[in-house]
C-alpha cells in the first residue's frame, strides 16, 4: 500500500477546505498551526519535512481543537523541545495522551504501524514508552467506545474508505462528509 503526500493533502482538503477554511500544508522542519491572517485566507496544519506520520499526527491536534484555539498560532499551547525534566515530560504526556490516541486511529485507518511519541531524546528524564503506549491505547479505545470527535470521525471515515476499502478519492471524500456535521462555534 503507497501512504502518498497527494493522497492525504486532498482527503484532507477536500474534508476541511471549504467547511473549516483550513488546510493541510507540507513543511520544513518543525511542525505548527497557524490561523488565517492577513498572508493567508486559509488556516494551515502544518505538517514537518514531508512525513506521512507527522502529518496525522498535527492533523490529530487539529481535530481535538476547539473553534477558539483553533484562531490561535499552534492552538495557544506550549511547546517544550528535547531537554524537558520529570515534571515538564509528565506535562508533556498528559496534553499528549489524545492526540496521539487519534493518530493511533488514524494511522490503522491507513494500514500503517503506529508508534507512541514521547518526544524527549535528550532529556533527563527517565521515560516509560509503554507506560505512555498504554495510555494512548487506552484512550483510542475510549474513543472507538465514546464516539470520536466530529472532524476526526470523517477524517477517519475517509482514510479507512481510502486505504482499507481501496475506494477512490472522491467515494472516501464522499464517506467522509457523510460524517462530518460542522461544529457549533
Amino acid at each position: 500500500m503507497t501512504h502518498r503526500l497527494e493522497d492525504i493533502i486532498a482527503l484532507f482538503d477536500g474534508l476541511f477546505e471549504e467547511t473549516y477554511r483550513t488546510r493541510l500544508v507540507r513543511g520544513g522542519d518543525e511542525p505548527l498551526y497557524l490561523p488565517a491572517d492577513a498572508e493567508s485566507p486559509w488556516h494551515r496544519v502544518i505538517f514537518a519535512r514531508g512525513f506521512f506520520t507527522s502529518a496525522l499526527h498535527e492533523i490529530s491536534h487539529w481535530c481535538i481543537a476547539g473553534a477558539r484555539r483553533r484562531e490561535l498560532e499552534d492552538y495557544g499551547y506550549w511547546y517544550l523541545p528535547d531537554g524537558r525534566d520529570a515534571r515538564q515530560q509528565r506535562d508533556f504526556e498528559a496534553v499528549e495522551v489524545a492526540p496521539q490516541a487519534l493518530e493511533l486511529l488514524f494511522s490503522r485507518a491507513c494500514g500503517l504501524r503506529f508508534h507512541v511519541s514521547v518526544d524527549n531524546l535528550d532529556g533527563d528524564a527517565e521515560v516509560d514508552r509503554d507506560a505512555f503506549h498504554a495510555k494512548v491505547e487506552a484512550r483510542a479505545w475510549r474513543y472507538l467506545s465514546e464516539g470520536l470527535p466530529l472532524r476526526a470521525e470523517a477524517l477517519r471515515t475517509a482514510l479507512t474508505t481510502f486505504y482499507r476499502d481501496g475506494a477512490a478519492l472522491d467515494e472516501a471524500l464522499a464517506a467522509g462528509r457523510d460524517r462530518l456535521q460542522v461544529e457549533p462555534a
